[in-house]
């Protein structure tokens, strides 16, 4: 059953400076859904989250909640009770942390009885129930950040704004936050609008995606769509694919297309899912975690696509390393620490790699009757 449509905003547009800097024809958030606004600094995702917030004097355009129109003062006022922000810096009160949690309660006149055993038990479900008497000036970033949110949640939010939350906090504080974020926010079925130019936090919260570049929306979609299925290469290099070829098509059928990428008619042919005329020009991408590296080719693989080549980088990405390959065109593998020293993968070591035509996707199609 689809969920019930939220919050809906149509046209939305915002200058700044005389310049344009948002354009929105249409977005909607769901009850009890998390939608990441993904795309690199000055992408536009805080002006958005700001706009949908109601906080942004707009050039034009409307905002609906529970299918009314927020077109007046007192409407968008108590739209703005029914919603809370978190940013990258907590921006805590000189206070405790108990008295910051109890900062929007207190201000909309909980009784003190009430206040304490909501402050309490947010607090517990983010791992700062024993730092209630601290004051927030002893906090490290990952406490204060945690402050921040249980003070957000506190109120009971109807949908809750995070902008960049983890972008100032080291690894550890990042991965814990993440993981408890992640897990209160199932466990309320909160609905939430994240900003963030990383897609890992964007994978591990957001049921749904929306790309965005210079204020507007590329594109949109579930999780899995938006990762596997990019609609062009600005957004399929954002998320992650981060191989991207280009070539003819020399053959198309039963939903699988062949392309001939690389350098000249020598290059090797690519299997792809998808369909082109022959001739015609295609752009087809492929996830680094989809690709298999191997010392010798295994013939009782279902791989469709199996190359010899040579390990041309190699570099860290996390708890993974990117192999940066040649197999007569550029392809891009993820590893483990372990697979890098068992396969002994060092810049010109001969290797075999190998993914499945269904990990190679149609981007689209050029020249001939394409639309692009």
């Amino acid at each position: 059953m689809s969920r019930p449509i939220l919050l809906e905003a149509r046209n939305l547009r915002a200058h700044r400076g005389g310049a344009q800097v948002l354009d929105i024809p249409a977005l909607d958030l769901r009850t009890g859904e998390v939608l990441a606004l993904m795309g690199p600094n000055g992408a536009g995702k805080s002006t958005l989250m700001l706009a949908l917030a109601g906080l942004l004097p707009l050039s034009g355009g409307s905002l609906r909640f529970k299918g009314a129109t927020l077109d007046g003062r007192s409407e968008r006022e108590a739209y703005r009770r029914r919603m809370t922000m978190v940013f990258q810096d907590p921006l805590l009160f000189d206070a405790t942390v108990a008295q910051n949690i109890a900062t929007g309660p207190k201000l909309r006149g909980v009784s003190a009885a009430l206040r304490k055993p909501a402050v309490q038990a947010w607090a517990e479900r983010l791992g700062i129930g024993h730092l209630l008497g601290r004051p927030a000036r002893q906090l490290s970033g990952g406490e204060a950040q945690r402050t921040a949110l249980a003070r957000a949640f506190v109120l009971g939010p109807e949908i809750l704004f995070l902008d960049e939350p983890f972008g100032a906090l080291d690894a550890p504080a990042r991965e814990g936050l993440l993981d408890d974020l992640g897990r209160i926010l199932a466990e309320t079925g909160s609905t939430a609008v994240l900003s963030t130019h990383d897609q890992g936090e964007a994978a591990r919260l957001a049921h749904r995606l929306a790309v965005m570049k210079e204020g507007r929306l590329l594109q949109t979609g579930g999780l899995r769509e938006v990762m596997n299925h990019p609609w062009d290469p600005f957004v399929a290099a954002f998320v992650g694919m981060e191989t991207l070829l280009r070539g003819p098509a020399t053959a198309s059928g039963d939903g699988l297309l062949t392309l001939r990428p690389g350098r000249g008619g020598d290059a090797p042919e690519v299997v792809a899912l998808g369909e082109a005329e022959p001739g015609q020009t295609v752009l087809v991408g492929i996830r680094p975690e989809h690709v298999t590296l191997a010392l010798h080719s295994d013939k009782s693989s279902s791989a469709r696509n199996t190359f010899p080549g040579r390990v041309v980088r190699v570099l860290p990405r996390g708890p993974f390393f990117k192999v940066e390959l040649d197999c007569g065109f550029f392809l891009a593998a993820y590893v483990t620490a372990q697979s890098l020293a068992e396969l002994e993968l060092e810049p010109g070591a001969a290797i075999v790699a190998s993914f499945k035509a269904t990990a190679a996707h149609l981007i689209r199609r050029e020249g001939l009757d394409a639309e692009v």
